[in-house]
Order: C-alpha cells, then sequence, then structure tokens
C-alpha cells in the first residue's frame, strides 16, 4: 500500500524530461536514520561504561543481558514514545488532513469551525505520520514489556527464567510493588494507545488518544531517581516536564526527517488531491508549467509545516532545559558533583548536546527557513540540518537512559531516622505557622509554575499580536488575568501549599482560595477572547490552536461542563464527594492525588464562575436571576459544609493527620473545626462578590438594551412608540363604537 492510502494513482501521460520540471530536495536520506540510531547505541554504551552502571555486581548479578538489555530496552522505548506524540502532534496540530480543503456554501465564521467539504482521501503526509505513529505505539508496547520483565530480573538480582516460581515473582512485581504497578501501567496505555491508532481516524479522537500517550509519560516519571529525594515532589514535576518536551522535540524531529519526501515534493505528495488536468486551463501533467507549480505548492507545505513545528520546538526546548536544570538541582546537593562524579559529567554532556539542538533550531527559525523559496540550496541546508539534529539526538536520548541508570549522588532511599511527617508527606515538618510565614514559607510546585509562566507569556503575546493588528485589548483585563496567575502561583508553591500538608485549616484556606479567588481573576481576564482574536484562521483545513479551541467550546463535552446547573452543582457537590470519601486521603498522601485535587478544584471554580460573569464565549448561559439563585444556592450548601465540619468531633483522614507528630498548634480536631469556620465564614466571601458581579453584569446588560432601544428609536423615529400608542387608540374608538 503506497502513500495515498492504497487508493490507485489514476493513469497519466508519459513525463517530459526530468529536467523539464524543477525538482524539490526529497528531505533527510534513510542514512540520516540510521546514523541516528547508531549515535544513540554508541551514546548509551560509553555512558554506562563511564558511570559503571552496567558492570557486573558483586551480590545478586542478573547477568549481562538484563544489564544491558535493560537500557537498550529503556531506549527503544523513549524513542518510540516519541514517535508516537510526534507523529500525532504532526496529525492534528500541523498538518491538513485532507489534500484539497474547500469552503462549504455555508461559510464560515469567527465564532464557529470553519465547515469544509473535503476529499474523502487523506493527505500523503497525514497518513504517513500516522503510520510513524502506529509503528511507534507497537514499538512502544512490546519495548514496555521488555522493560517490565528485565526491571523485575534487575530488581531481584536473578537471570531472566521461565520457572513458576519466577513467574510468581513477576506477577507479585507487576501487582504487589510501586514499580511494577508503574511498568504495568506503561503496557497498558501503551497497548491501548496503539490500538486507537489503528483503529481512529476523527482528529478529535486523535487528540484524545495523544492525550492518554501523554499520561503514560507520569508513570515513568513516578519511578525514577526522584521517588524519595529531599524534594520529591519538584523532582517528579520536573522530571515529567522534562520528558514532555524531550518527546515532543525528539519525536516532531524524527517525524519531520521521516516525512521529507512527502513534504518536498517527491513521488509520495502528489497524492489522491492531485489533480493537475482536471482543472480547465491547467497545465499538463509533467510540464515545465506543471512542474514549477508543484514545486511551489510543495515549497509552501513544507514552509507551512516547518514554521508551525519551530514554535512546537521552541517550546520544547525551553521546557527541557529549564526542567533538566531544575532537575539535576533536585538530584545533586553540591554543585561540585556536576564536575566530580560520573552522573554530574552526564548531565553536562547531556547538557551541551542540548544547547548545540537549540543553536540548530535557532538557525532554523532565524536563516533556513526563510530562504526556501529562493533556491534548491536553502533546501539542500535544511534537510541537511535535520539529519545533524536527528544524530544529535540520538545522542541525547542514549545519555539520557544512560543517566536514570546511574546512581546520583543525592541518596534515592529513606533515611532510619525520617520522621512521621516525612514519611507521609516526602518533607520534614515546617516551623510553626505564624503570620509571617504566611508571607515566607515557599515550596516551589513546578508543574504550576509551568502553567502560570505559559498562560502569562501566551496572554503577552496575544497582546502584542492584537496591538500589531491595530487593534486593542482592555488593560483591566489584562491585570486581572496576571493577578489570577500569581494568586494561583501563591496558593500552589506558597505558604497554603506548604502548611496545607500539615494543617487542615491551612489545607481549607488553599481550597477556598483554589475554588473562588484565583478563578475570579482568572476569568476576568477573558483568555478565550483574546486567543481568538489574537489567533489567525489557517487555510489549508489543518486544525491550529485557534480551531482546536473553537472546537472544544462548541463541543458536547463543553455543552455539558459549562451548563449552569451542571457547573453550579458540581462547585458545591464536589467539595462533599471529596471530602466525605477516600479521594480526600489519596490526594493528602499521593502526589498524583494531589496534583489531580489541585487541578480538578481550580477548574471547577473557573467553569462556575465563567457561568456567572465571564465573557467568554459558552454555549448557553442562564439569565441573570437564576445566577443569583444558583449563587444563593451554593452559599447555602458551603455553609452547610462549614457548620458541619465546626460540629464534628470525628477527624477525617485520621491516620495521616492524626500521625504527623507535630509539636505545635492546635490538637488535629481543633485543627480541623477551625478549618470547617474558614469554609463558612472565608469562602462566602468571594460568593459575595460574584453575586455583586452579577447585579452589576446584569444592571450593564438593561444599560445597554435601554441605549440599544434609543437608538433604534432614533432611526425609525419612535416607530414602536407609535405603534403602541395607536394600538391603544384603536381599542379606545372599537369600545366607544360598541358603547354607541
Amino acid at each position: 500500500m503506497g502513500d495515498n492510502g492504497g487508493v490507485p494513482r489514476p493513469a497519466s501521460p508519459v513525463r517530459p524530461a526530468a529536467s523539464t520540471a524543477p525538482a524539490v530536495h526529497a528531505g533527510p536520506a534513510r542514512g540520516w536514520a540510521i546514523a541516528a540510531l547508531a549515535v544513540a547505541v554508541l551514546a548509551l554504551t560509553g555512558a554506562l561504561l563511564f558511570s559503571g552502571a552496567a558492570a557486573a555486581r558483586q551480590v545478586l548479578d542478573p547477568g549481562a543481558v538484563v544489564r544491558w538489555g535493560l537500557p537498550v530496552a529503556k531506549t527503544t522505548l523513549n524513542l518510540s514514545l516519541a514517535f508516537v506524540l510526534g507523529g500525532i502532534t504532526f496529525a492534528v496540530g500541523i498538518l491538513p488532513r485532507h489534500p484539497t480543503p474547500q469552503r462549504s456554501h455555508r461559510g464560515a465564521s469567527d465564532s464557529a469551525p470553519e465547515a469544509e467539504a473535503l476529499d474523502a482521501d487523506e493527505h500523503p503526509a497525514f497518513t504517513r505520520a500516522l503510520r510513524v505513529a502506529t509503528g511507534g505505539a507497537v514499538a512502544w508496547t512490546l519495548s514496555a514489556i521488555a522493560v517490565l520483565i528485565l526491571t523485575h530480573s534487575d530488581l531481584i538480582g536473578q537471570p531472566l527464567s521461565g520457572g513458576a516460581e519466577y513467574t510468581k515473582q513477576l506477577v507479585f512485581f507487576m501487582t504487589g510493588l510501586d514499580v511494577g504497578r508503574a511498568w504495568l501501567a506503561t503496557v497498558i496505555i501503551a497497548a491501548v494507545v496503539a490500538t486507537l491508532l489503528f483503529a481512529v481516524r476523527s482528529l478529535t479522537g486523535l487528540a484524545l488518544t495523544g492525550l492518554l500517550a501523554l499520561i503514560g509519560l507520569a508513570p515513568m516519571a513516578l519511578i525514577g531517581h526522584s521517588a524519595s529525594s529531599n524534594d520529591h515532589e519538584g523532582a517528579i514535576n520536573s522530571l515529567f516536564l522534562h520528558l514532555v518536551g524531550a518527546s515532543l522535540w525528539v519525536g516532531g524531529i524524527a517525524v519531520l526527517a521521516l516525512l521529507g519526501r512527502t513534504l518536498a515534493g517527491g513521488p509520495d505528495a502528489r497524492g489522491p488531491g492531485y489533480d493537475g488536468e482536471s482543472r480547465p486551463g491547467a497545465a499538463p501533467r509533467g510540464s515545465r508549467a506543471d512542474g514549477v507549480v508543484r514545486r511551489s505548492r510543495a515549497i509552501d507545505a513544507t514552509e507551512a509545516a516547518l514554521r508551525r513545528f519551530s514554535a512546537l520546538a521552541l517550546f520544547a526546548f525551553i521546557l527541557v532545559v529549564a526542567s533538566g536544570v531544575i532537575n539535576a538541582l533536585v538530584r545533586l546537593p553540591n554543585l561540585s558533583d556536576l564536575f566530580t562524579s560520573a552522573y554530574g559529567q552526564i548531565i553536562l554532556a547531556k547538557s551541551t548536546l542540548a544547547v548545540v539542538l537549540g543553536g540548530i533550531g535557532f538557525m532554523h527559525r532565524q536563516w533556513v527557513i526563510p530562504q526556501l523559496s529562493r533556491g534548491a540550496s536553502a533546501r539542500r541546508v535544511l534537510w541537511q540540518l535535520i539529519g545533524v539534529e536527528a544524530v544529535v539526538m540520538g545522542a541525547v536520548s542514549g545519555l539520557a537512559v544512560a543517566l536514570s541508570r546511574s546512581a546520583p549522588p543525592e541518596p534515592t532511599t529513606y533515611a532510619p531516622d525520617a520522621s512521621p511527617a516525612f514519611i507521609l508527606t516526602g518533607y520534614q515538618l515546617p516551623p510553626e505557622l505564624t503570620a509571617s510565614r504566611w508571607v515566607t514559607e515557599w515550596r516551589p510546585d513546578w508543574l504550576w509554575v509551568t502553567v502560570a509562566l505559559f498562560g502569562a507569556v501566551t496572554y503577552i503575546l496575544g497582546m502584542v499580536k492584537v496591538a500589531r493588528r491595530g487593534d486593542s485589548w482592555s488593560w483591566p483585563r489584562a491585570a486581572s488575568w496576571f493577578a489570577g496567575l500569581l494568586v494561583l502561583t501563591y496558593i500552589t508553591s506558597g505558604p497554603p501549599a506548604v502548611y496545607g500538608r500539615v494543617l487542615f485549616s491551612a489545607h481549607m484556606v488553599d481550597h477556598m482560595m483554589l475554588t473562588m479567588v484565583a478563578p475570579i481573576f482568572l476569568v476576568l481576564g477573558s483568555p478565550v477572547t483574546l486567543a481568538l482574536k489574537a489567533l489567525t484562521p489557517r487555510r489549508d483545513g489543518s486544525r491550529g490552536l485557534r480551531e482546536w479551541l473553537l472546537v472544544f467550546v462548541h463541543s458536547k463535552w463543553s455543552q455539558l461542563v459549562t451548563h449552569p446547573l451542571f457547573a453550579a452543582a458540581n462547585f458545591a457537590g464536589s467539595i462533599i464527594l471529596f471530602y466525605y470519601s477516600d479521594l480526600f486521603g489519596y490526594a493528602m498522601r499521593d502526589h498524583v492525588g494531589h496534583e489531580l485535587m489541585n487541578l480538578h478544584f481550580t477548574l471547577t471554580g473557573y467553569i462556575f464562575v465563567l457561568t456567572m460573569i465571564g465573557s467568554d464565549p459558552l454555549p448557553r448561559r442562564f439569565p441573570y436571576p437564576m445566577r443569583l439563585v444558583l449563587l444563593l444556592a451554593t452559599m447555602a450548601f458551603h455553609a452547610f459544609f462549614g457548620v458541619t465540619l465546626m460540629g464534628s468531633n470525628i477527624l477525617l483522614e485520621p491516620t495521616y493527620f492524626g500521625n504527623l507528630g507535630r509539636p505545635w498548634g492546635q490538637s488535629a480536631i481543633e485543627d480541623q473545626q477551625t478549618g470547617g469556620g474558614i469554609a463558612w465564614g472565608i469562602g462566602e466571601i468571594p460568593t459575595l462578590i460574584v453575586a455583586i458581579g452579577v447585579a452589576v453584569k446584569w444592571s450593564m446588560s438593561d444599560a445597554r438594551e435601554s441605549r440599544r432601544g434609543d437608538r433604534a428609536a432614533d432611526r425609525d423615529h419612535d416607530a414602536d412608540l407609535d405603534a403602541y400608542n395607536a394600538m391603544f387608540t384603536r381599542l379606545q374608538e372599537r369600545d366607544e363604537a360598541q358603547g354607541r
């Protein structure tokens, strides 16, 4: 089956000699891919020998097959997962799905996704990208199985075996140990992704599949060297962000190299959408004019794909470098370890290659891509640079796996005298909470710091783009957005987060601010409206950020979660379901549960406030009187929850809050009762502010309606009023006639 999805190409006349149609450089040769794999293996082997990670153990040695096979399997897993994410990213966000998109008779508007009449056949580049992703998913599944089995042998110090006892130990490893469960989850996720890629072709389904593949990175971040460091959550978050950035970057470069011929206008690029002779007045296929047209189209398609990926690669580069620095600082207790330990020296080598890759990316963005249309030499340089980039990334991938197999200077096990607070929370007990420590005690949550920085940078870029178009953006909206990001950072990385792990009252402050304070500022910033104004619609049938934003706004899922009744029920009811179930204990003890808790309550508050006072587009809004009724209902619900906690003598999660060994402050039950007072008292203030906002918007809406009516009256000289008075005159005349 060819790149045209198995559809046979129509017969074509004999083409003239190749010299009559200017050629387009067909992309990097396959030799670059072979070179990249070879360099990855060499870098892995050299780093393992340098650090001694592959040396035979004196006790419980699993054998050379396991010692060398496990790093190779992990390298294969990392590269195949990158192929999956790269292929899906190109399919859903960079390439058009069909070769000849056309506007439908309904047209398009700025408030809804463009309706397009599309050919039934897929674009050959889209098809190839999905084939790369599908092949990568199969390799990801197989390599994950290999890593699972080899990791088990590595931990128990036994060679691979097929005996009953070995199988029994393997089953216990997969079900009874965190490391085994994490790798089993990775295998399951990889298998599901591979199955979906064989069956799914809708862009929304592929996007959800890509999201599932991203989730597959989480188990890998949870079971690295980050499990038991002094800042284990910071190490886990930074490693997860590092894996996300590296996978998108490496996978994107690999897919771009494999799409070279398809994008560059080679034989595979004509595809089923080519209609050179079917259009009236079109040049005959194979003629010089036809070759020039095809080359121009190929250059345009290549340049569009490169520019889109270049923006993504810049984001991935920043994410990889920043998260790598943070993770290295966590893993290296002293800066001197960077130069004196094998672990630190591998980090230096990896960082150097990352800087080289950043320089190549800068060359792409500033010099090569703008020169694509000026000659074949620029295109040849482009694909050569992409090939070199793939080779360097192969070396980086090998070093990364060797780094994960090398022992860091920072211990990765709990100390024998670890405190109860450290065992339960992963951190030492903070000092006694005072008024000043509501400002001074910080512990950065790098995941939410990244979210805040990304939100700030993209908002600024949106404002700049709107200003360059000659439009304006409200500064109060911008100030509200940045204030919301600062509040969000304070909640997730500041004293509420630090003391919320050991005090229920501080946790309740954290919860109420996360649900009811930060969302007010963020909603008033109207980020969706700014994005729709700043982002340019795409015309080639692909989906960019703007198109995906509109798809989400008009989706059935959005209609459900943003329905005012559902939003109010979720806002008020989830607090009961969360605190009176095992979810609360999971969120306090487990890092993933804690981050999911932050995400859930942030989104819950944001959606509820959006339905009340937001200006961003929504599928449905209630009239203002109904909004006030919903607000009063939620206030009553929060008051009921707070009063219940204040009068309760039953401690929520006693095995957690009762075992922290806290020598200062109130007892656990008294602190919980204080938290109930916070939920009742402080929690109602933001709700009251939202109610005032609803009343103000109601008044403004009435004022706008009055002004609209006045303008209409000025245009038609009070025609409605005259008609109204004429109606009463006719009624009066009828009554008088009946009386006579």
